[in-house]
């Protein structure tokens, strides 16, 4: 990233090609820009942290994060530190019982992660509507047997992952337009509420880098709307 030295961004690049989805990996036919791999296999990390409580196997590559010293307002750097540390001294069944507490609970979590929810206080709404129109537009299927709806954010941070990697990545006009539309408007909110709920502990990390993308993404993607002839640099 821009701010940092390239030491890190070339560690930090590593550490989320690793965790990324399989989805973000299918990059072997055409050639994908390294600030474009790092945006997605972070996307992709997020959508694992949301969508499941980490296992062995994650929190060890997390725990390996190297992100340097960094500038002292160098927000995204301190947040990949901080989910570094408390990946190291987090444990799978730990951390099972505080996702459980934060995204299910009995009848409900801490945290409602919908889409829905966050715009307009209720589930299944007119903006999961809309998402589910564009979805298809973009040739996106729901897999059976799924059952959460698609304004989930572990899903809408999947997709994003995908649109910026997959098979035919999308324009950066088109990711920017998604990013309006269906994740800007609350993501940001969520991540908060996420450090702030009562049993956060590894999960309070999570929001922190959850909140700084987002932010890295909102400046990334206004670079390009201000100037879309050129293509934008990630800061």
């Amino acid at each position: 990233m821009k701010d940092h030295n390239e030491k890190d961004e070339h560690t930090m690049t590593e550490a989320t090609a690793e965790v990324g989805m399989e989805s973000t990996q299918r990059n072997a036919a055409h050639a994908v820009a390294a600030e474009d791999l790092l945006r997605a296999n972070t996307w992709s990390l997020l959508a694992q942290l949301l969508g499941n409580a980490p296992d062995e196997r994650l929190l060890s590559v997390l725990a390996a994060i190297e992100a340097g010293q960094g500038d002292s307002d160098d927000l995204i750097g301190a947040a990949w530190r901080m989910l570094a540390q408390a990946a190291g001294r987090s444990s799978p069944a730990e951390l099972a019982d505080e996702y459980q507490d934060l995204f299910i609970g009995v009848g409900r979590g801490e945290l409602v992660p919908y889409g829905s929810w966050y715009l307009t206080g209720f589930l299944m709404e007119k903006p999961l509507a809309r998402l589910r129109e564009e979805l298809r537009f973009l040739g996106f299927e729901r897999q059976e047997g799924v059952t959460e709806p698609e304004d989930h954010a572990a899903a809408l941070c999947d997709v994003m992952a995908m649109i910026i990697t997959g098979e035919e990545p999308a324009t950066l006009e088109s990711q920017a337009g998604f990013f309006d539309r269906h994740i800007s408007p609350w993501m940001g909110r969520f991540f908060r509420d996420l450090q702030q709920a009562p049993s956060a502990r590894f999960y309070r990390a999570a929001g922190q880098l959850g909140e700084q993308f987002i932010e890295v993404e909102k400046r990334y993607l206004s670079e390009f709307r201000a100037t879309p002839t050129a293509k934008p640099s990630v800061s």
